[in-house]
């Protein structure tokens, strides 16, 4: 088996910074700590630089199968790997959708195919397929996606009835996207009496409002906690959502919350210049929700950061508010953004691995990754905080080509990925090889 050790690093793992050395051996991290390098091993001297457990992003949208004009997984998976994911979780509104195991098995054989990263997939709930919901398994899936909003073809689920039985009958860990879409479309209607054709884009978190929100996640959890789901809300963007979730470790909840990187860094002052470039649903908010999400993951209200990373192409960015389509790219810079932020002082180090790599692991269940432990799978990500990345046009992976980074400076940079053991990615391009595998999902 092939071995690699990174010597002199700073470990960033389970809540501590170690300085210390991480042999690897085929897939696996066979020791943590000094000893002797076996060998014929290759060696990279950290000199001093972090090294992280590789990121877990929960979310993701690589738009295939049937949209694969904006993206693919092989695409967006080298996406994340050259900033560091080595782990993501797609979401099952595609063409067609991912709403029975059929469509699971098809999109795990692109991926074994194509995938640079490991994979899992969620199966999406519909109105109508509750027996595919009570059927599915963790081998078959990581969760159930509900989307208790405006979504792609027939996946709102808005039916009482059958949000009950879900909520009742899931096996699964259960995700929602919370949005009330009777208010949304009240607000619409609001907007175009007021505007025409021609809404702004500083309409949008008024459209997609606080109360929207906060009416769609209360439900959810009020189902949850009737019913005793696993449930985990995504995408939160208010502050007055964080009153529904309880702060402390992980383990000890049944109901999570996870919030996007891109919620943590705008606001809505940025539609001014970047419009429908950061359209996304549910909305950037205010100046005051984003930074009570910010107090949130320091605690631990909320327990995942992820990116909702969910391409279009310009093309369908540069339409009207109601033309142009809801999400942006994210998954190559959403390392350098958490960075950013503990440079600026809101996030320790410990906390963006906690939050972006362990307990990802620890709420879907996921074996043997997400910490730096002998035994484990060698996921890992290395990284200089004293180098800078600057986020132009030649460096973005992204099959759509474009970034609302372009032209930003981040104060750190991505060193090395590893996955599997195996480095498909260094000192600033992917090495060709790659090494991604289907996760493994205890269940509930």
């Amino acid at each position: 088996m092939s071995a690699l050790a990174l010597v002199n690093a700073a470990l960033v793992n389970e809540g501590r910074i170690v300085a210390t050395d991480v042999l690897v051996r085929g897939d696996r991290i066979e020791r943590v700590g000094p000893g002797a390098v076996p060998a014929g091993t290759r060696v990279v001297d950290l000199e001093g630089k972090h090294l992280l457990p590789g990121l877990i992003d929960d979310q993701v949208h690589c738009r295939e199968p049937g949209l694969t004009h904006k993206a693919t997984l092989a695409t967006e998976s080298l996406a994340a790997v050259c900033g560091g994911v080595t782990s993501f979780l797609d979401m099952p509104n595609t063409s067609p959708p991912t709403t029975d195991r059929g469509a699971l098995a098809a999109k795990k054989e692109i991926a074994a195919a194509t995938c640079h990263t490991n994979y899992g997939f969620y199966l999406g709930a519909t109105n109508t397929n509750i027996e595919e919901i009570q059927r599915v398994g963790p081998d078959d899936a990581c969760g159930i996606k509900v989307f208790m909003g405006a979504s792609t073809g027939n996946m709102l689920v808005d039916d009482p009835a059958t949000l009950e039985a879900i909520f009742r009958d899931a096996g699964l860990l259960v995700a929602t996207h919370c949005e009330d879409t009777p208010m949304i479309r009240a607000a619409e209607q609001r907007a175009r009496e007021k505007y025409g054709d021609a809404v702004p884009m500083s309409e949008h978190p008024r459209i997609r409002s606080a109360e929207a929100c906060y009416k769609s996640s209360s439900l959810a959890v009020g189902l949850a906690r009737r019913h005793g789901t696993r449930l985990h809300v995504l995408h939160l963007t208010t502050g007055r959502e964080l009153e529904l979730f309880q702060a402390g470790p992980i383990a000890a909840k049944r109901i999570t919350a996870e919030v996007c990187a891109h919620h943590l860094w705008f606001d809505e002052s940025r539609y001014a210049d970047l419009g429908t470039r950061i359209k996304c649903n549910p909305a950037i908010k205010t100046a005051a929700d984003r930074d009570a999400l910010r107090r949130a993951v320091v605690a631990d209200v909320i327990d995942v950061i992820a990116t909702d990373h969910a391409p279009h192409t310009l093309a369908e960015k540069a339409r009207g508010y109601f033309e142009a389509p809801a999400g942006l790219p994210l998954v190559q810079h959403s390392l350098l953004m958490l960075l950013e932020q503990h440079r600026d002082g809101l996030y320790s180090l410990e906390k963006i691995v906690e939050k972006a790599a362990h307990n990802p692991a620890v709420l879907f269940g996921i074996e043997e990754r997400g910490f730096v432990r002998e035994g484990y799978f060698a996921d890992l990500v290395a990284v200089d905080l004293a180098a800078t990345t600057r986020v132009d046009a030649a460096e973005i992976r992204y099959k759509c080509g474009w970034s609302p980074f372009e032209g930003t400076e981040f104060h750190s940079r991505v060193l090395l990925t590893v996955v599997n053991g195996m480095p498909v990615y260094f000192d600033g391009n992917p090495t060709g090889a790659r090494a991604a595998r289907a996760l493994k999902f205890r269940g509930r």
